[in-house]
C-alpha cells in the first residue's frame, strides 16, 4: 500500500503548517480560551481566507476545494500539532459531513457557508441516558403545521456555546428513525424555548448542556428524516479527523521531551544520556508509529462498506486512546513537576490527549464495539 503524499497533499501540508508556525500562538489561544470569547474569530476567518483550509475537503458545488479523507488528515494532524482549539473537527468534519449526506438548499447554503467560514455547526446528539450512542435518543420532534415543534435535552454539545447553527437529532413521533434539525442559534441571545448551560471542557475547548422546551422550527429545519447511517458514517469520519489531531499532538509532545532531555541536566550530564530514559522515550515513538499507522488505516477505509470502516474506525480510536495516554503521561513524568505548569506547552497538550481518549467514545467502548464487529 503507497502511503506517500501527492504533491498537492504535501504543499498543503506545508502550507499549513508555515501558516499555524506563524499565525497561531499558544499562549494568546489559551487566554481567548480561558477569559476570552473561547476562541479567535479573526484566526478562524483567515483559516477561509487566506489558506482556504476549511474548504479543503468540502465539495466544490459548495465552494470548497473537492478534496478528501487524505486532506482531512493533512490539516487535522497540523492543527493537533499547533494545539488550535477553534471548532475545525465539530464544523467541518462533522457538520460538512452531515450536510453534504443532507438534500435541499438549506443544506446546501449552510456547506457554502462552513467553506466560507461564515458558518459555525456543533452537533447536539447525546442525551444524558445514553453514553456514547447517538442512536439513544428521547428528543422529539412533531408536526404543527408547516412548523416543527422541538422537546428534549443534549449534553456536553461540544463548541455549541460558538456556534451559528446547531444539528440536533430527534425522533419524529409515530416514526422509528433519528432525524436532524437544524437550529439557528445565537449563544447570547437564543431562541425562544432553548436554554443552553455553557462550559469550559478541561482542554479549553467551549461546550454547553442544551434543553429544548417547545422550540419552533421551520419546514425547512428538517435535514434528513432516517438519519442514521448518514451519523454513523460521519462520526467515523471525526474519528478519523481526531486520530490525526492527536497524532499531530504526540509528535509535538515527544519532540518537546527529546529536546527537554538533551538540556536537562543531573549528575553533570544530559539526562537523556540516562539509557532508562532513552527506553521510555523508544517506547513513546513506537506508541506512536502505532497510532501513524491505525489513523491511515481508518482514513483509507472511510470509503469502504459501512462494517469494514467502523472496524477501522474503532481500531483507530482504541489505538489512539492507548498512545494518547501513553504518550501524555509520559512526557509529564520526564519533564518532571514541570510538566504541569501553565508555562508549559506541555501541560496543555496532556490536557488535550486526555480528552482526545473520550471524544466520540472511550477507548473501552472503541474495543467493545470492535469485538462485536469481528465476531464471526
Amino acid at each position: 500500500m503507497d502511503f506517500t503524499f501527492t504533491a498537492e497533499q504535501e504543499l498543503l501540508r506545508d502550507t499549513v503548517t508555515e501558516f499555524l508556525a506563524a499565525r497561531y500562538d499558544l499562549e494568546a489561544s489559551r487566554n481567548a480560551a480561558r477569559v476570552g470569547a473561547g476562541w479567535q474569530p479573526e484566526f478562524w476567518r483567515a483559516l477561509a481566507e487566506e489558506v482556504g483550509i476549511l474548504g479543503a475537503a468540502l465539495p466544490e458545488s459548495a465552494g470548497g476545494i473537492g478534496g478528501g479523507p487524505v486532506e482531512t488528515m493533512i490539516i487535522a494532524e497540523a492543527l493537533g500539532g499547533a494545539l488550535v482549539v477553534e471548532p475545525y473537527v465539530d464544523t467541518v468534519v462533522v457538520g460538512g459531513g452531515l450536510l453534504r449526506r443532507a438534500t435541499g438548499k438549506r443544506a446546501e447554503d449552510l456547506l457554502a457557508g462552513i467553506a466560507a467560514g461564515e458558518v459555525i455547526t456543533a452537533f447536539a446528539a447525546l442525551e444524558a441516558q445514553s453514553g456514547y450512542d447517538f442512536r439513544n435518543v428521547t428528543t422529539t420532534a412533531r408536526r404543527d403545521g408547516d412548523d416543527w415543534i422541538l422537546d428534549g435535552a443534549k449534553t456536553v454539545v461540544t463548541s455549541a456555546p460558538l456556534a451559528t447553527q446547531l444539528l440536533v437529532t430527534a425522533r419524529i413521533e409515530n416514526t422509528g428513525g433519528t432525524a436532524l434539525f437544524v437550529v439557528d442559534f445565537d449563544a447570547a441571545a437564543p431562541p425562544a424555548g432553548l436554554t443552553a448551560n455553557p462550559f469550559r471542557t478541561i482542554d479549553e475547548r467551549q461546550a454547553a448542556d442544551l434543553t429544548f422546551t417547545a422550540i419552533r422550527l421551520p419546514a425547512d429545519a428538517l435535514l434528513l428524516e432516517d438519519a442514521d447511517e448518514a451519523i454513523a458514517a460521519t462520526l467515523d469520519e471525526a474519528i478519523a479527523a481526531v486520530c490525526a489531531e492527536a497524532v499531530g499532538a504526540m509528535r509535538k509532545v515527544l519532540a518537546d521531551t527529546v529536546e527537554y532531555t538533551k538540556q536537562r541536566q543531573q549528575f553533570g550530564v544530559p539526562i537523556a544520556s540516562f539509557q532508562a530514559l532513552q527506553h521510555r522515550m523508544v517506547d513513546m515513538l513506537l506508541e506512536l508509529e502505532q497510532a501513524v499507522a491505525a489513523t491511515y488505516l481508518i482514513t483509507l477505509k472511510l470509503d469502504a462498506a459501512p462494517a469494514d470502516r467502523a472496524r477501522a474506525a474503532s481500531a483507530a480510536k482504541a489505538t489512539i486512546g492507548r498512545a494518547a495516554r501513553r504518550i501524555g503521561q509520559e512526557s509529564v513524568q520526564l519533564h518532571g513537576a514541570m510538566g504541569m505548569t501553565e508555562e508549559l506547552a506541555i501541560g496543555h497538550f496532556f490536557k488535550r490527549l486526555t480528552a482526545v481518549q473520550y471524544e466520540f467514545g472511550t477507548t473501552d467502548q472503541h474495543l467493545t464495539r470492535y469485538a462485536a464487529l469481528t465476531r464471526p
